[in-house]
């Protein structure tokens, strides 16, 4: 389904797996399907692909395939689920970071500023953690932790000061009452500087820096010997723990160097500059302009 999500740097991230027509292959981010779908085109006998989403709305995008297992889980759980399965080693891994369209043009799932509704944020929608408890419980430091260092903000702990006056008075419940109260902290460029808050604001809903290190970890686990992974990121934070990752194995990008100064590291880097999408991308599909692929072999 298009409508739900149109997928980034398709050919290039498919081409990076380099799919063996019998291996079996792990899209750890399915969401509209496009990724799997296009995976799934280059299996025969044999071949498998096993789908992550924790999202329920995603399961209407399931396609029917006898290749195919849908995963209802977080991608964090990539080891265990992979246990579960009996599968003893993956081919290829496939990680589109990129919150899907259908999220944000969904209003009540409270992801984008566009529109009025519940501050809620939630991927999994069976979570507990909401928008709306982290702005009205969080203490004011830890709120302005949130803002500077998954946002960015240089005027975090401003803000985190004024939400929590405004709710000692008035809890935040909505979206356009949260905008309203940012308003002073914005520039002429308010849809700019809106961004990053909710950007910070969905990354601690969801957990998403631990769950992308977890996942990380799990497909280093799970890959065999000469398996790929091909990674898509669209903001900095993320893809500076991917590209330390695959660089060094670890995510502080220190290097481990043997005797010889040869640096230690899990993977080989397939594209050593990293790959972005193309003018003609970008225009059919706006989303698609902070995002870089990056794809790595297992040694």
């Amino acid at each position: 389904m298009n409508s739900y999500h149109t997928p980034v740097l398709l050919h290039e991230s498919i081409e990076g797996l380099s799919i063996q027509p019998n291996g079996t292959y792990i899209d750890v981010t399915f969401g509209g399907g496009g990724h799997s779908r296009e995976i799934l085109r280059h299996l025969k006998d044999g071949g498998r692909l096993f789908s992550f989403d924790q999202d329920k709305d995603a399961q209407q995008n399931i396609p029917n395939d006898d290749h195919f297992q849908f995963v209802w889980s977080n991608f964090r759980y990539i080891t265990n689920f992979m246990r579960y399965y009996q599968v003893d080693g993956v081919d290829g891994i496939l990680a589109d970071l990129g919150v899907s369209s259908h999220h944000f043009d969904e209003a009540e799932r409270g992801f984008s500023f566009r529109f009025d509704g519940k501050l809620d944020m939630r991927m999994n929608q069976s979570a507990t953690l909401t928008a709306e408890k982290v702005i009205n419980t969080y203490t004011e430091e830890q709120l302005a932790d949130v803002f500077y260092y998954y946002g960015e903000i240089s005027q975090a702990r401003r803000i985190a000061k004024a939400l929590v006056k405004e709710r000692a008075q008035t809890p935040i419940a909505g979206i356009f009452q949260l905008v309203n109260l940012l308003q002073p902290y914005l520039g002429r460029e308010s849809k700019k500087q809106l961004a990053p808050i909710f950007q910070a604001l969905r990354i601690e809903v969801n957990q998403e820096m631990d769950a992308l290190k977890e996942m990380l970890q799990g497909a280093l686990n799970v890959l065999k010997p000469g398996g790929r992974i091909a990674v898509i990121t669209y903001h900095s934070l993320e893809d500076r723990l991917v590209k330390n990752f695959l660089k060094t194995g670890n995510f502080e990008g220190k290097q481990d160097k043997d005797f010889f100064g040869k640096v230690n590291t899990p993977f080989k880097l397939i594209n050593k500059q990293v790959i972005i999408p193309t003018n003609d991308e970008i225009n059919a599909n706006p989303r698609a302009r902070s995002a870089k692929l990056r794809i790595a072999e297992k040694y």
